[in-house]
């Protein structure tokens, strides 16, 4: 009998095209969940209005934010849209926004990626600022540009990961180099989230959900691509699939434990 992997759920981005909508995932999402965190991956369509979050949450194990080419709608952290924060994708902003408050809620591995990263820090209370390399002091946090994903990917700087936190404890020291594909990043964080890693212009790179009873942590930069070339990227999938795996076993011994009279 095959191995059955334990499922990931993944939001899908939406796009318009010769009058008919489309759900998609980035390849390299799928294939770092497959390849690098041993676990299947699973298109979660943006359908919020129909989707019936707790029966579906109730079939994964864990769930992955991508990131996207689009921005979280301003109104959704308090501010007014203008042309600095677009692209938008409302349907995924519908759907993602209440996923990572049910997946918390419910204790799931969540690992949440650029975009992803930037929708929990909303879903739990924080905001965002746009066009960070603006800022006095700031980087440019933008991709070079190139047609080359090689070069767009590349690692561009620094950072400091916090003492003591989740970060250190899977990557084993407190220092390491990042890609940088972003111009949007977190201005204040969320009251339930902490601070796990820092650019040297401050801005926050990774973060942790306070007091999850699994892995809920999420990274500004690009883990997934190449994963499997990148030892960073292998330590962060691989803890996060070991948590997906020991949900699963979790949500089997609760299926098989008897039930009490």
């Amino acid at each position: 009998m095959p191995t059955r992997y334990p499922l990931v759920g993944l939001p899908a981005d939406t796009h318009e095209s010769h009058g008919f909508l489309y759900h998609s995932l980035g390849d390299k999402y799928v294939r770092a969940l497959a390849e690098v965190a041993n676990v299947t991956p699973v298109m979660i369509p943006s359908i919020a209005e129909v989707m019936d979050l707790d029966g579906l949450l109730s079939h994964l194990d864990g769930v992955l934010m991508t990131g996207a080419i689009s921005n979280v709608h301003p109104p959704h952290y308090g501010e007014q849209p203008s042309a600095d924060h677009e692209p938008y994708d409302h349907r995924r902003d519908a759907m993602t926004l209440a996923l990572i408050r049910a997946v918390v809620d419910r204790g799931m591995p969540l690992f949440c990626i650029c975009r992803g990263f930037q929708e929990l820090n909303v879903a739990m209370g924080g905001t965002l600022e746009t066009e960070l390399q603006r800022g006095h002091g700031r980087l440019d946090h933008r991709a070079p540009k190139s047609d080359d994903v090689n070069v767009r990917y590349a690692p561009s700087h620094d950072i400091a990961i916090t003492s003591g936190g989740m970060l250190e404890r899977i990557l084993g020291k407190t220092e390491t180099r990042v890609n940088s594909i972003h111009r949007q990043g977190v201005r204040h964080l969320a009251p339930g989230l902490v601070a796990e890693a820092t650019a040297p212009d401050g801005i926050i790179e990774a973060v942790s959900v306070k007091g999850a009873r699994a892995f809920a942590f999420g990274t500004q930069w690009h883990p997934e691509f190449r994963a499997g070339e990148n030892p960073d990227s292998v330590k962060l999938f691989t803890a996060f699939g070991d948590a997906v795996r020991a949900h699963a076993r979790q949500r089997l011994e609760k299926r098989l434990a008897p039930s009490v009279a």
